[in-house]
């Protein structure tokens, strides 16, 4: 029976290194890849995620993710993809997807039909997304070409169309709010992110229009006074621009911070929802 190297004496690197390639491989239990690399399950735990910043279990699973993610649409059936990604059982699939990738593997199979209407506004070229449950993509930019490709990079299982009839009317109730923002729009969303995504997502929506508030003073509406950077990275990863108002979250001093379209139409967009202010 082969002992375990003494910490110290241990290549971690090395050792890392080849964790990780046979996690690629088999997703291992943690005993198991301890004990294969001549190491101490407990230390391999805490050097794994010191050094790589994620659990053994956690980097198993994000591989699960992208390969269920990647390979949903190619798989027969949904329990096909659930299986083929490497899950051991469909309830933990389902979780993790939901969690992590705000939908469930049935719905990653099967293409999402998404209608787009481009145009200009005020703030510039405005892109408007939607499936059949409502508006999942609301940008700014200054290149059409360069948004369209962004959509499709972020969505890369839907199929796209361009579909003015059914999006203008929309389209032009955003861009009139945009120029004047009077009272708060009431169109359907198809949120889609993780469960932590979706959440703040949704209370950003409850900040009333002329009001902001602080990362921190909104992680802890949330309930968790820590999650600051979380709730910030949330923000940005907002993909639908005003009608999920993150520009409403401001820096603890009253700074603008972040804004994914830019601190210019930011500061634009609040100051049109509270004339008559200075913004810092």
């Amino acid at each position: 029976m082969k002992l375990a190297v003494a910490p110290s004496r241990i290549d971690w690197p090395q050792v890392l290194n080849a964790a990780c390639r046979q996690i690629e491989r088999e997703a291992p239990r943690l005993e198991d890849l301890a004990r294969s690399l001549n190491v101490g399950k407990s230390e391999l735990q805490r050097q794994f995620t010191r050094r790589l910043g994620v659990s053994p279990r956690a980097y198993a699973q994000a591989l699960a993710l992208h390969r269920l993610a990647s390979g949903a649409s190619t798989s027969r059936t949904a329990l096909d993809a659930v299986f083929n990604a490497g899950f051991n059982n469909v309830s933990a699939a389902y979780v993790a997807a939901a969690e992590n990738l705000g939908v469930t593997p049935g719905r990653l199979r099967k293409p999402m039909n998404v209608g787009w209407w481009m145009g200009l506004s005020d703030l510039g070229w405005m892109l408007l997304g939607a499936t059949s449950r409502g508006i999942c993509w609301l940008t700014f930019g200054d290149a059409p070409g360069a948004m369209l490709e962004e959509m499709r990079a972020a969505l890369p299982q839907a199929r796209f169309a361009n579909d003015e009839a059914r999006l203008s009317a929309w389209f032009e109730q955003v861009r009139d709010f945009v120029l004047l923002p009077r009272a708060a729009l009431d169109l359907p969303l198809d949120i889609q992110g993780t469960a932590f995504q979706s959440r703040v997502w949704r209370a950003l929506r409850q900040i009333p229009l002329g009001e902001t508030v602080s990362y921190g003073e909104f992680a802890r509406r949330l309930g968790n006074a820590r999650a600051t950077r979380a709730v910030a990275s949330a923000c940005a990863r907002n993909q639908i621009a005003v009608l999920i108002p993150c520009h409403r979250v401001v820096a603890a001093d009253g700074k603008l911070a972040g804004y994914r379209w830019g601190l210019a139409r930011k500061q634009e967009l609040l100051l049109r929802e509270r004339p008559g202010e200075t913004l810092q």
